[in-house]
């Protein structure tokens, strides 16, 4: 004589895979955002970059002595003093050169994202007309944010 149990419990075929849909659709729509903003933290980094050598510059002209400035002035002074470190986030690179008029002279720092994984929608939304100080210049995929710092 076979005995059947009246009091079965769990869940049914149907009950789970609805719950591996919902699963999945959340999953859809969450990773794109995550992969968004990760790509957006490389635009950070670089805008970072940017102000740690503004910062090193700031500190440069401090210095009664330095009146120019130029990528290889700020790189070790006669001391060997480094003023700049050169490894920068994900590999990128930088320059500055001074700038401007002669009654509003500026020194202007550009950091290349060498990663080339910020978002062109991102650079486009900071351009120099709207951010003068700092802002993203380039076509598709240049990945130049250029600081502008005023003497």
């Amino acid at each position: 004589m076979k005995k059947t149990l009246k009091n079965q419990k769990g869940f049914t075929l149907i009950e789970l895979m609805i719950v591996i849909a919902i699963i999945g659709i959340l999953a859809a729509i969450a990773i794109p955002n995550f992969i968004a903003y990760r790509d957006k933290s490389f635009c950070s980094a670089t805008e970072s970059d940017a102000n740690l050598i503004a910062g090193a510059i700031a500190d440069y002209f401090s210095i009664p002595s330095n009146q120019t400035v130029s990528k290889e002035s700020l790189q070790v002074d006669d001391g060997g003093k480094i003023y700049v470190r050169a490894n920068l986030s994900n590999q990128n690179t930088w320059t500055a050169a001074e700038g401007g008029t002669p009654l509003n002279p500026s020194i202007e720092i550009t950091v290349t994202d060498a990663s080339l994984r910020c978002p062109q929608d991102y650079q486009n939304g900071m351009v120099a007309d709207d951010f003068p100080t700092g802002y993203w210049r380039g076509g598709a995929g240049a990945g130049v944010y250029v600081k502008t710092m005023q003497n």
